[in-house]
């Protein structure tokens, strides 16, 4: 009898005990697949993300571009023959675009109106490219050449399909303006040629003429001085948090501030450095200089955090073996840890100068908001940076500042992306396994 009531109470508890499994093993079922559909839903959205923005923006590395005949004309360009620079760069080169444009359709020759409506065709710093080939060769002076110069940004949105030939439909340009547009394109004088102008001019006011290049080395002037103040800063300040100081209440007190300033808007850190490096310090408003000191603000903290992650990963046995063998405390640390910690401080460090590429907050309260056309020949000269040029196209009316826009957005994340695979390398490269 007793062993039936055992036999009863062991199959009873199997059952809960299974019972009890299978609701676990339910759980982590519903636990995994709520995980999956998480990850899918995120890598859907960035998708859609990157889908939009590579959509909007791809057009935007090629340009509508037309053939034309130009006769660098002596008596327009240097009427003296003395090829003396500042008569050569203020030469009418404009009416050597005009002019080629009339011999094209001599019918507009004779109507102003109509030579208008041709000239606006083209695009208005058409003449600046001449300027610059004279300018480098003045041997094609008397010469004829044929040259692919820009369209206006009118008509590269047309060929690319953004603006209705129907004027009722929002269209820009009239029968006639078509009949010209479709005429270069029959004979192949118009083509979508590669933009060079988005990577080697500055931003300009005509967007067929705007370009990154201004802002890419703006960013890098600011990333280079951001990198010079904050990695040696960063990591001295970590060693001797992890390594030297003594636990008390102002070691705590600078670790909570430390980690509370790494969550601070990074518009207070703009606030700052104008209040103190501009109002104080006199230093040039708009220079990558002073956008370099107010990065350096904001990633201080996530290198200072990510560089005592690094440094508390060292196992301890290798402190005690450097000062048993007799090393000295900062023989210890300078040896020993720092080397293996080093990949986990390159990566944070990495990091942090990603995340300050991508900030525009700070730039914003500097001034690097300002329209700047020159491409920065150093620090101290004005720019802008590559998020503050992006903020800038956005807000502006013309539709060919859209796709310019994505354009840049499309720079920026290549060179996030490509920071963060030089992470990756790096921390395969020198990380040591112990």
């Amino acid at each position: 009898m007793t062993e039936m009531v055992d036999q009863v109470r062991v199959s009873a508890t199997s059952e809960k005990v299974n019972a009890r499994l299978q609701r676990r093993y339910a759980v982590e079922k519903r636990f995994r697949f709520y995980g999956i559909a998480s990850i899918i839903i995120a890598l859907t959205f960035l998708a859609i993300l990157l889908i939009s923005i590579v959509g909007r923006g791809y057009t935007a590395f090629v340009q509508t571009e037309v053939r034309l005949a130009i006769n660098f004309d002596a008596s327009v360009i240097d009427p003296s023959g003395g090829r003396e620079k500042a008569v050569l760069s203020s030469a009418d080169y404009a009416a050597l675009v005009r002019d080629a444009l009339t011999a094209r359709f001599p019918e507009a020759a004779n109507d102003r109106q109509a030579r208008r409506d041709l000239f606006s065709l083209i695009s208005q710093g058409a003449d600046l490219e001449l300027r610059k080939m004279v300018m480098n060769d003045p041997s094609v002076i008397g010469s004829t050449r044929d040259l692919w110069l820009p369209m206006a940004a009118a008509v590269d949105q047309l060929r690319k399909g953004h603006m209705s030939r129907d004027a009722e439909k929002g269209g820009q340009y009239t029968a006639r303006q078509l009949g010209w547009i479709d005429s270069l394109e029959a004979s192949g004088a118009l083509a979508a040629r590669f933009n060079k102008w988005l990577f080697t001019a500055g931003d300009s006011r005509q967007p067929e003429l705007a370009g990154v290049w201004g802002a890419v080395v703006g960013s890098f002037y600011s990333l280079l001085v951001t990198v010079a103040l904050s990695f040696p800063l960063g990591v001295a300040t970590a060693i001797y948090l992890e390594e030297f100081a003594s636990r008390n209440r102002w070691t705590d007190i600078i670790e909570v501030n430390i980690n509370n300033l790494a969550a601070v808007p990074s518009i207070v850190f703009g606030l700052l450095g104008l209040e103190i490096f501009l109002n104080v310090f006199n230093l040039p408003r708009s220079a990558p200089f002073v956008g370099g000191l107010a990065l350096t603000l904001v990633s201080l903290p996530t290198i200072i955090i990510a560089s005592r992650v690094a440094l508390k990963a060292v196992p301890p046995w290798i402190r005690e073996a450097a000062l048993g063998l007799g090393a000295s405390r900062l023989q210890m640390v300078m040896h020993h840890v720092l080397p293996l910690a080093m990949p986990g401080i390159l990566t944070g460090t990495i990091i942090g100068m990603a995340r300050a590429v991508g900030e525009s907050a700070p730039l914003l309260m500097i001034g690097m908001v300002a329209f700047i056309v020159d491409v920065p020949a150093s620090p101290m000269d004005p720019s802008t940076a590559l998020p503050v040029q992006i903020y800038l196209w956005a807000a502006s009316p013309e539709r060919a500042f859209v796709e310019r826009t994505s354009a840049a957005i499309i720079v920026l994340l290549c060179f996030l992306a490509v920071m963060n695979a030089t992470a990756i390398y790096l921390r395969k490269k020198f990380e040591r396994r112990w």
